[in-house]
């Protein structure tokens, strides 16, 4: 076996033992009823490491994670397939802004009609807050629709400061809606949507519409302004995603064992992968760290957002009554994520290497 051939089955065992040996990413609170006794989370971790067997199985999985990322890396500069997938994926970014209207607009309306605030856990009553309920519906609808992008982006970032500020700051369990709604309001709506169609309408000479439309012409002045920061919508992307999983791994698990050992247990997941049910949580806080982390330094970037979405997808096959529309808006991140790349302002855009050698160029992003 030739030397690539060797380093490419090292990745794919590497990514095979790192998905199998780590749990899914959860939110914890949405699938506990009550946090538990409390555990001291340093006590916890280093008892849980102390334990030779899990030490060494901690630590040769993390081992085997950096050895596959490494070769990979090295592989890298010989895949053509790099390169073509990479020019593929730039044919879609102009359907960015739908998939992140899709990814917010779905679980708004959802929101609305259950009655939550963003995140399940801070539910409302219908009944007696009929405008809170039309606002959340309404906001998912336009959003959806691609009708005054913009605006209802604005509108959707005062809500949820709103929450965050005078409700309860919990709402950061859905911290995933405020990257998208900046992005959203960078974007607009892009196509397709309501207002690239009404725009075409109302630009045409002689059209109808044209004479009554009012705001026409700001829009298209906000596209002319803020066409400047379009570039740096993948960095407020893969940052608010990253910071996302920061906090589930770090806070919701790694801060809090207690919970999360709750959910081990619910769901048997010892069961699944018959280790220590303290070896799980760590796990699952350290992995999701690591991977907010090479998110908000855009290393590995579309490496991180796949692993992402297949941690989110094994997620709602594992914890089946995990609320999916909870997790809609991270599924499109994800996916923007993927299609995008790092942006600027990342590691991959520095020090990236090109996917071919001599003249051949291509963005040095993964």
């Amino acid at each position: 076996m030739s030397v690539r051939h060797r380093s490419v089955a090292v990745a794919a065992l590497a990514m095979f033992a790192t998905l199998a040996a780590q749990p899914a990413a959860a939110h914890v609170d949405y699938v506990t009823e009550d946090s538990g006794d409390p555990l001291d989370a340093v006590a916890f971790v280093i008892e849980v490491l102390s334990d030779p067997f899990n030490a060494a199985l901690f630590a040769g999985s993390g081992a085997l994670g950096l050895v596959g990322i490494a070769a990979y890396l090295w592989v890298r500069p010989t895949i053509v397939d790099i390169v073509v997938l990479r020019e593929k994926l730039a044919g879609y970014a102009d359907l960015v802004p739908w998939m992140l209207r899709l990814a917010v607009g779905l679980p708004l309306v959802g929101a609305g009609f259950e009655g939550y605030l963003f995140a399940p856990t801070l539910a409302f009553d219908t009944g007696a807050s009929p405008l809170l309920r039309v606002l959340f519906i309404g906001l998912g609808f336009f959003t959806l629709f691609g009708l005054a992008t913009r605006i209802t982006a604005t509108v959707g970032l005062l809500t949820y400061a709103w929450v965050f500020l005078a409700v309860d700051p919990l709402v950061f369990l859905a911290v995933e809606y405020v990257p998208v709604f900046l992005a959203l309001l960078i974007l607009g709506g892009g196509r397709p949507s309501a207002d690239d169609m009404l725009l075409a309408v109302a630009s045409t000479p002689g059209s109808y519409y044209g004479r009554v439309d009012p705001v026409q012409y700001l829009k298209s002045f906000l596209d002319e302004s803020t066409a400047p920061l379009r570039r740096y919508v993948p960095t407020v992307l893969r940052v608010g995603m990253g910071v996302s999983f920061v906090y589930l791994g770090l806070i919701q698990k790694l801060a809090d064992p207690a919970s999360a050992l709750q959910v081990v247990e619910k769901y048997d997941l010892t069961a699944v992968v018959p280790v220590d049910p303290g070896l799980w949580v760590v796990g699952a806080g350290v992995t999701e760290v690591a991977v907010g982390l090479a998110l908000i330094a855009g290393f590995f970037t579309r490496g991180a957002a796949a692993l992402s979405f297949v941690l989110f997808t094994t997620t709602l096959f594992g914890l089946p009554d995990d609320p999916v529309l909870a997790h809609v808006a991270l599924f499109g991140m994800a996916s923007a994520v993927f299609t995008l790349g790092s942006g600027p302002l990342a590691f991959d855009y520095w020090f990236g290497r090109p996917a071919l050698d001599g003249d051949d160029s291509a963005v040095a992003a993964d």
